[in-house]
């Protein structure tokens, strides 16, 4: 918006220059032209009077005159007389049309020798005619005088009107461009800021608030985004109350419930009492799975925190070391490979990666067969950082890939359909909030592939 409003100023003030001074350099130009034509042919004239007078006192002075003219110019003055001949030393013009004119017809001629502007001459033609007294009573025509005028010095003279305006208009452009920039940053400021504020927003700081400065309509708008801004930050608080609530309403009785089935089981010898007492018991474990899940994802969409620098690498060293055990069980191995050392940051909320990589491993490990392995690989590329899990397992249709992130959708893994069918549901409303992506493919040779890309952190400099 800010080159925008600056190329429009500068066009406007380029505008009123070429309105202002362009007709003023032609007007100057042609006023150059028109004064050197009437001065040269002032001269051509005198001349042509001393011609036809006739007198041996007239060509005297004419030949002096014309002598001296060539030698302290850059010009040439010819003299043709058709009668006795008169100032002999000087030059005779060639025959062409417009001597002709001047002598047939008595017609003064000016010839520029081009039609643009002019050409290295002006030539100017004047008839001579004899009896031309006080009376300005005109004789017939007894000779011309010609004077070929050097437009050299017209030229450098064109140079200094166009060449000094142009370097005018191309100071005035630079200052109207400078004074552009800085009017079209105070006009923008206001909305700059409106900007500062939605990002931080965007990145979970419900604090952030813009200033109400500048023009009517922006102090109005930022009022009331400020205002927007208050209620949701309200709401968000209610929300997290409400999060730990029933965290806590929801966990405690599944614990005790879970603790009194427990107990029923080791103090009865029925066996078909303790299987049902068994389904009982799997019916809470998976539902308090399930209530874990939606407290994780009601936090997710709460987004409470901002994303920071955080080492990939030791996340995923934290995280795989807690589900090594687990894996070691089923006899299956997790490999890290890439590049995720301690010098790869991502930005990511505190604790959203750890769930991210919780999910995506206990999925992995589900569907994953007896000696199978587990891959992590990491890499960064340009300003983001991809982490892919990669397990063995019977993998995802093209039609099971396209509704694995919806809520409460579950797979077929090798265990049968189980699990809450909130996992990859929580990945991604995760990772689309500390700006990433995620995405299903097809494992090298067989199996799932889930592809997780994050957002670079800068690197500080020092």
């Amino acid at each position: 918006m800010i080159r925008q409003l600056i190329r429009s100023y500068v066009l406007l003030v380029a505008v009123a220059i070429a309105l202002f001074t362009v007709p003023v350099a032609f007007t100057l130009t042609d006023q150059l032209r028109d004064d050197t034509k009437l001065s040269v042919e002032r001269e051509a004239r005198t001349m042509a009077l001393l011609l036809g007078n006739g007198s041996q006192a007239s060509c005297q002075a004419l030949e002096e005159m014309g002598t001296a003219y060539s030698l302290k110019t850059p010009d040439d003055v010819q003299v043709l007389s058709e009668e006795e001949p008169c100032a002999g030393e000087l030059p005779q013009p060639d025959q062409d049309a417009a001597l002709t004119k001047a002598l047939d017809e008595g017609k003064p001629t000016s010839d520029w020798g081009s039609s643009f502007i002019w050409g290295p001459h002006l030539v100017v033609t004047v008839p001579a005619h004899t009896n031309q007294g006080a009376d300005d009573a005109k004789g017939p025509v007894v000779g011309a005088v010609r004077i070929e005028y050097s437009t050299e010095d017209l030229t450098g003279r064109l140079w200094s009107i166009w060449g000094f305006r142009a370097i005018l208009a191309g100071l005035v452009l630079a200052v109207a461009a400078v004074i552009g920039a800085v009017v079209a940053r105070r006009l923008t400021r206001p909305l700059r800021q409106l900007n500062d504020m939605a990002s931080k927003f965007s990145d979970g700081d419900l604090t952030a608030r813009s200033p109400a400065t500048g023009p009517q309509e922006t102090q109005t708008l930022a009022r009331t985004l400020n205002q927007g801004a208050e209620r949701l930050d309200t709401l968000m608080s209610a929300q997290r109350i409400f999060v730990a609530d029933a965290s806590h309403q929801l966990r405690t009785p599944l614990t005790a419930l879970r603790l009194s089935l427990d107990n029923i089981a080791d103090g009865v010898d029925d066996e078909f009492v303790k299987e049902d007492v068994e389904q009982a018991t799997a019916e809470v474990v998976r539902m308090s799975r399930l209530v874990n899940d939606l407290l994780v994802l009601a936090r997710a969409e709460a987004k409470v925190t901002a994303a920071e620098p955080l080492p990939l690498g030791d996340v995923l060293e934290e995280r795989l070391a807690v589900w090594r055990p687990a894996a070691d069980e089923r006899g299956v191995s997790i490999a890290l490979r890439g590049s995720a050392d301690g010098r790869l940051l991502v930005l990511a909320s505190p604790g959203h990666l750890d769930q991210v990589l919780d999910n995506v491993l206990s999925n992995a490990l589900e569907v994953s067969p007896d000696g199978a392995t587990i891959t992590v690989h990491a890499e960064s590329k340009g300003d983001q950082v991809v982490l892919k899990v990669m397990d063995q397992g019977p993998g995802m249709s093209e039609a099971e890939k396209s509704r694995a992130f919806d809520r409460f959708w579950r797979g077929q893994g090798l265990t049968g359909r189980s699990g809450s069918g909130l996992g990859l549901a929580v990945v991604r409303q995760l990772v689309t909030d500390d700006g990433g992506t995620v995405a299903l493919e097809d494992a090298p040779g067989r199996g799932l592939c889930v592809s997780i890309s994050l957002r670079a952190a800068p690197k500080s400099g020092g």
